[in-house]
C-alpha cells in the first residue's frame, strides 16, 4: 500500500523528514509575515443594492468612498455653551488632523448635528481609506486624546476603525489552547513524550499553514478573522490527527510489535481515517464557494489548506518522529495518568445496545429541544452598539442613541443619478421608520448625489431589515417612476442586511452541496450507504443543536454576559456559514475514527453487535480526549474581545461536545444495534467500483451487497 510505503520512507528518513518539515515551516513564516497580504473585510460584492450604491459612490465621491469615524460629543450645559465649545473643537481639529482623515462635518457648520435639546452633536470624519487600513495606532492615539480631560464635556469615538482597534481580532486563544491539549494529552497517554509529539506535530502544520495563508492572500483576499478561523481549526484537527496515530502506536507497540512495523499499522489505519477525516473536512470548506462571495472564498482556502498541512504533517513527520521515539514513547511517565478505561466504555455501548430504542429517542429529543432556538435566529454584523461597555465605540453609540435616536450610528446611504433626488430624499422622509434625513448633496461632476438617512431602529433591531426593504422593494420605485433617475440603499448597514439575505438564499445549496460529497467520501471509506446516511443525520441534529445553543446565549441572552457577551445581539452573519461546514467536516472525523474502528473489527469475523462494543470501548478513550481538546481549543476564544469571533468559537465548541458525547456515545450504538447486519449495505454496482482497503478483503457471508 502507498501509506505503507510512504511511512517506511519517512521512519527510516526521519532525520531528513524532520529537518525539512522545519526549514519548510521556516521559510513560510518568514515569507509569510514579511510579505503578508492586507485583509480585506468588504462583503458587499455582487449586485446587491448596497454593492452598486458603493460602486457609484466610488466613481463621483471618491472622498466619500473609504469608512468614516464619528466623535459623539455629550454636554449636560449645552454643546454651544462657552465653556464646551472649545473643547470640542480641539477635539474635531484633532480629528481632522488624524493620518487619512480626508475631511470632518462640524456640528457648528452642518445642520442636524446637534440634538433638538442642545446637549448632543456629533462630527463625522470621513476617510481616504478603508477601516482595514487604517494604521491601528493612529487610531488608538486619536482615541486616547480625545478622552483624555474633557472637562465639562464627554467625547467619545465610534466607527468601524474605532471597533478593529478597540477589541482586535487576535488574543490568547492559541496559548489557551496548547496549554489546555498539553493537559488533556497527559491525562490521555500519561507520558510527556506521547503528550508531545501531537502538540509538536500541530504547531508545525499550523505556522507552515499561516506562513502560507499571509501570502495566498495576494492572490485571494480574505477577512481579518481567517488566520484566526484557520489557526483554531488546525490547531484542534492537528493535534487530533496526531493523537488518533499516537494512539493506535502504543497500542501496537504494547500489544509487542515492533516499532516500524507498529509506526506502519499506525498510518494505514488510523492514518488513512485521518486523511479521509481531513478530506471531509476541505470538501466541507470547499463548499462555501457556493456562496459566491469572494472573501468567503479566501476563508475557505485559508482553513483549507491549514487542514492540508495538518494531515500532510501526520502521515510524514509524525512516523518521523516515532522513529526517534521508538519504544520509549511511554517514558517520562506522570504517576497516576494514562490508565485505560476501556472496560467502562464497552459496558456502556452495551447498556445503549440493550436498550437502542429508548437510548436513540431521549439523545434526539435532547438534540431537538436544544436545536429548538435555532428557528428564531437572526442575522447582522456586529456595530458598536454590540461592543464591550468599557470602550469609546460602545459610549459613543450610547450617546448618539440617547440624543438622536438609536438609528443615528446605523445611516442608510442613498446614492442617485439620472436626476434631481430631491423626490427620492421626501419619499424617504415620509417614510414611517426613518428618524431623520439630511438634504441631498451632489457630487462633483453633478452626474451623482448622495442622501443620508437615519433609521429610528438601530442596526441589531430586527424592524430595520424591513425598513431597507420597504424603501427599496416600495418607496424609491414610487419616487422614481417616470423620472430617469436610479437610486440604490448603500452604506454599511444596508451591505450587512443584503449579506444576510444572501446567506438565507444560498446556505440551501452549502447544506446540500457539502453533505452529499461527504457522503460519497464516507461511502468509498466505510464501504456502506447505511452508515453514511446515518452519519449525514446525526451531524445535521448535532449542528442544529448547536445553532440553538449560539441562538439562545447570543440572541436571548441566556449566560451571555458569563460567557463574555456585552449585550443581547443577532448571530453574527458569517458565523453560522462558516460554522456548518467546519463542523460537518469535523463531525466526520469522529464517525470517520469510530466507525473505520468498527468495519476493522467487524472485518475479523466478529458479529456486528460485538463490533459496535469493541469499537467503541477502543476509541471512546481518543475520542473524548480529541474532542475535550477541540472544545477547550474553541471556548479559548470567549477571553477575547471580538465578538464574532467568541461566537463562531462558542458553536464550534457546544458543537463538538454534543457530537463527542450524545451522538458518538448514544445515538452511534443505538442505531447500529437497530439496523444490525443492514449497517454494511453497499448496492453491488458501488461494491465492485469502491476500492477495497484490505488486499485480502473478500464478501464476508450474511453481509447485505445488493
Amino acid at each position: 500500500m502507498r501509506l505503507a510505503r510512504l511511512a517506511r520512507l519517512c521512519y527510516r528518513r526521519r532525520r531528513l523528514t524532520v529537518a525539512a518539515w522545519i526549514l519548510g515551516a521556516v521559510a513560510a513564516l518568514v515569507l509569510g509575515f514579511g510579505f503578508a497580504a492586507d485583509p480585506l473585510n468588504d462583503f458587499s460584492g455582487g449586485g446587491s443594492g448596497s454593492a452598486k450604491a458603493s460602486d457609484l459612490l466610488d466613481d463621483h465621491f471618491p472622498e466619500q468612498s473609504g469608512d468614516s469615524i464619528t466623535l459623539a460629543v455629550r454636554a449636560d450645559a449645552g454643546v454651544r455653551s462657552p465653556e464646551v465649545r472649545p473643547r470640542v473643537e480641539q477635539a474635531i481639529e484633532r480629528l481632522r488632523k488624524t493620518p487619512h482623515v480626508s475631511s470632518v462635518t462640524s456640528p457648528y457648520e452642518v445642520p442636524g448635528q446637534i440634538s433638538k435639546d442642545g446637549r448632543t452633536a456629533f462630527a463625522t470624519g470621513g476617510l481616504d481609506i478603508i477601516a482595514d487600513d487604517m494604521p491601528l495606532t493612529d487610531v488608538q492615539d486619536l482615541i486616547d486624546d480625545v478622552r483624555a480631560d474633557s472637562g465639562p464635556v464627554r467625547l467619545e469615538l465610534n466607527g468601524a476603525a474605532v471597533d478593529r482597534a478597540e477589541t482586535p481580532g487576535g488574543g490568547p486563544a492559541e496559548g489557551i489552547g496548547v496549554l489546555a491539549a498539553v493537559v488533556i494529552l497527559l491525562f490521555a497517554f500519561g507520558s510527556v513524550l506521547a503528550m508531545g509529539l501531537p502538540i509538536g506535530t500541530a504547531l508545525l502544520a499550523i505556522g507552515s499553514g499561516l506562513g502560507l495563508i499571509a501570502l495566498l492572500g495576494h492572490v485571494l483576499p480574505a477577512p481579518a478573522f481567517s488566520p484566526i478561523v484557520a489557526g483554531l481549526i488546525g490547531l484542534g484537527v492537528g493535534i487530533d490527527y496526531a493523537l488518533f496515530i499516537v494512539t493506535r502506536y502504543r497500542e501496537e507497540l504494547h500489544a509487542g510489535g515492533d516499532p516500524e512495523e507498529a509506526t506502519v499499522t499506525a498510518i494505514t489505519t488510523a492514518g488513512r481515517a485521518v486523511l479521509f477525516a481531513g478530506t471531509t473536512v476541505v470538501i466541507a470548506l470547499m463548499g462555501l464557494f457556493v456562496m459566491q462571495q469572494k472573501l468567503l472564498n479566501g476563508v475557505a482556502v485559508a482553513a483549507g489548506l491549514t487542514v492540508l498541512m495538518t494531515m500532510l504533517a501526520a502521515v510524514t513527520l509524525l512516523p518521523a518522529l516515532l522513529g526517534f521515539a521508538g519504544r520509549a514513547i511511554d517514558r517520562l511517565r506522570v504517576p497516576g495518568l494514562g490508565r485505560a478505561r476501556r472496560p467502562l466504555a464497552e459496558r456502556w455501548a452495551r447498556v445503549v445496545q440493550r436498550h437502542p430504542v429508548l437510548a436513540g429517542l431521549a439523545a434526539a429529543a435532547v438534540l431537538l429541544v436544544l436545536a429548538a432556538p435555532a428557528l428564531s435566529m437572526r442575522l447582522s454584523l456586529p456595530d458598536s452598539s454590540t461592543q464591550p461597555h468599557d470602550t469609546s465605540g460602545y459610549a459613543s453609540s450610547q450617546i448618539l442613541a440617547e440624543g438622536f435616536g438609536p438609528g443615528t450610528a446605523a445611516p442608510l446611504v442613498i446614492v442617485a443619478q439620472g436626476g434631481d433626488a430631491r423626490a427620492v430624499a421626501d419619499a424617504v422622509r415620509a417614510t414611517p421608520g426613518i428618524a431623520a434625513v439630511q438634504p441631498p448633496r451632489t457630487s462633483r461632476d453633478g452626474a451623482a448625489s448622495v442622501t443620508i438617512a437615519f433609521p429610528a431602529t438601530g442596526a441589531q433591531d430586527k424592524a430595520t431589515p424591513k425598513l431597507v426593504h420597504t424603501l427599496r422593494d416600495e418607496v424609491i420605485p414610487r419616487a422614481t417612476a417616470g423620472t430617469g433617475v436610479t437610486a440604490y440603499v448603500g452604506g454599511p448597514n444596508a451591505a450587512a442586511i443584503d449579506f444576510a439575505d444572501d446567506v438565507r438564499t444560498r446556505l440551501p445549496w452549502l447544506i446540500a452541496v457539502v453533505v452529499g460529497l461527504s457522503l460519497l467520501l464516507l461511502v468509498a471509506l466505510v464501504r456502506s450507504v447505511t452508515v453514511a446516511l446515518q452519519a449525514a443525520l446525526m451531524n445535521l441534529l448535532s449542528i442544529a443543536a448547536a445553532y440553538g445553543v449560539l441562538t439562545a446565549v447570543v440572541q436571548w441572552g441566556w449566560a451571555g454576559r458569563a460567557l463574555g457577551f456585552p449585550t443581547d445581539m443577532p448571530v453574527t452573519v458569517w458565523v453560522p456559514l462558516m460554522m456548518f461546514p467546519i463542523l460537518f467536516g469535523l463531525s466526520m472525523d469522529y464517525e470517520v475514527f469510530l466507525v473505520s474502528r468498527i468495519r476493522e473489527v467487524y472485518e475479523r469475523g466478529v458479529p456486528t453487535r460485538e463490533a459496535v462494543a469493541q469499537g467503541l470501548a477502543r476509541t471512546a478513550r481518543v475520542i473524548t480526549a480529541a474532542a475535550a481538546i477541540m472544545v477547550m481549543v474553541f471556548l479559548s476564544v470567549l477571553l477575547g474581545a471580538d465578538v464574532a469571533v467568541k461566537q463562531i468559537g462558542l458553536g464550534l465548541g457546544v458543537a463538538i461536545l454534543i457530537d463527542a458525547t450524545i451522538v458518538r456515545m448514544v445515538l452511534v450504538p443505538a442505531l447500529m444495534e437497530l439496523f444490525g447486519e443492514a449497517n454494511w449495505w453497499l448496492p453491488g454496482p458501488l461494491a465492485r467500483i469502491l476500492p477495497s482497503h484490505r488486499e485480502d478483503e473478500r464478501p464476508r457471508p450474511g453481509v447485505p451487497v445488493a
